[in-house]
């Protein structure tokens, strides 16, 4: 090889050799700083294809596992409730087995007394059966969210018109309903509505309706309210007249009383809960206590106590049967909250190996590229020199 001046060949080359010795080091420092062996396709397509794979399990079973925690809760809200209404069925009983006794006189004094405080208790089951929610969600109805039927939706909109101005139906919301048909009836400024099933009603008195304002006809027992608006104003008599004619009257709610939960990262990856319906119209032996203690007159006599206690005992065992489900599923719950936990460790640890960086490996790796470098700079400062030989030919 001769000597050149216009063509440094050697320094050609040397650059083009520390060039790619600074891209390699380039990389191994962003694997260093980030991390990460793959920061973009390029580095390893396939493997990037697969830890987005595992991150979207990982992060979908992590989610389950914050769905199953909730799921445990709604569980011990109602369970929870359900200790109560044990406790109060035990006072019930207690009262029924002390008016089963000879030594009151039967239609009493004392034995109306005590039918006062059981009627009391019986109301009070039936109330914490519908205040029991968990995020808006009735737990103990039978129905953890009603919607109205696609027939019903029709009476959403409909004009009341027929007499005193005129008022319209905007909303019927029934989230806290039971499933089932409801019946309005009702005359002057009284508007009863009535579950067509369950024969449970609640009574509201209806007030009139100021021109350009609203109202709510809130049937909180039964977890129904229906609102109004109007243009003209209307009077409370035509409002009742109005919704309770027979075109207006009638409205169908469905619902599920089961709650489903997501607890996988996958599509169909879930479980059911049921949520049955703790209230006296469906506790009892044979006969319902709603139906037993309808007054204060409910252990008047010896055989009313004796029924009411075979009929107490029933429903103490629907407490304990829904109480022993809930504590099943809540069990459930926690098995699959240990058993994701294990798949996101193992998914987590499965992913690294493919995604994370080798910090040992790469540090090797760097100090290599460094030397390299070094010794490129220098073979390109010799190679810079040659053509400085050349001169000498020339003095």
């Amino acid at each position: 090889m001769g000597l050149q001046i216009a063509t440094n060949v050697a320094a050609i080359n040397a650059q083009r050799n520390l060039s790619l010795t600074g891209l390699r080091m380039g990389k191994v420092m962003e694997k260093l700083s980030s991390g990460y062996r793959i920061n973009r396709a390029a580095d390893d397509a396939a493997g990037l294809g697969i830890s987005e794979k595992m991150r979207a399990q990982i992060r979908g079973n992590q989610q389950a596992v914050r769905n199953a925690q909730d799921g445990i809760s709604m569980l011990q809200t109602a369970e929870g409730a359900l200790d109560e209404v044990h406790a109060i069925l035990q006072r019930m009983r207690e009262l029924a087995v002390q008016a089963a006794n000879g030594t009151y006189a039967e239609n009493g004094a004392e034995r109306t007394s005590i039918g006062q405080e059981i009627l009391q208790l019986k109301n009070e089951i039936d109330r914490i059966a519908t205040a029991t929610k968990f995020n808006g969600q009735n737990l103990l109805t039978g129905t953890l969210a009603g919607t109205l039927s696609a027939s019903s939706e029709l009476l959403v909109g409909i004009q009341l018109n027929t007499t005193g101005g005129d008022a319209t139906v905007t909303e019927i919301n029934v989230q806290g309903a039971r499933a089932g048909s409801y019946t309005l009836t009702g005359s002057g400024t009284s508007l009863t509505l009535t579950h067509d099933t369950l024969g449970v009603s609640q009574t509201i008195t209806v007030n009139a309706i100021a021109p350009n304002s609203s109202t709510t006809l809130n049937f909180a027992n039964l977890g129904v309210s229906i609102k109004l608006v109007s243009d003209n104003g209307k009077s409370a008599a035509g409002l009742v007249t109005d919704i309770t004619a027979t075109a207006n009257n009638q409205f169908t709610v469905t619902g599920s009383g089961s709650a489903q939960l997501q607890v996988g990262a996958n599509q169909g990856d879930n479980l059911s809960i049921s949520f049955g319906n703790m209230q006296t119209t469906q506790l009892g032996a044979s006969t319902s206590l709603n139906a037993l203690i309808t007054d204060d007159q409910n252990v008047s006599t010896i055989a009313k106590a004796e029924t009411l206690i075979t009929e107490i005992d029933g429903a103490i065992e629907d407490v304990n049967r829904q109480r022993g489900e809930f504590g099943a599923a809540q069990n459930r719950l926690e098995s699959v909250i240990r058993s994701l936990g294990v798949a996101v460790e193992n998914l987590s640890a499965a992913e690294s190996r493919i995604r994370d960086a080798d910090i040992a490996e790469l540090s090797s790796q760097l100090v290599s590229q460094q030397i390299l470098q070094q010794a490129g700079i220098s073979v390109l400062a010799q190679a810079n020199q040659m053509p400085q030989a050349a001169l000498a030919l020339l003095k």
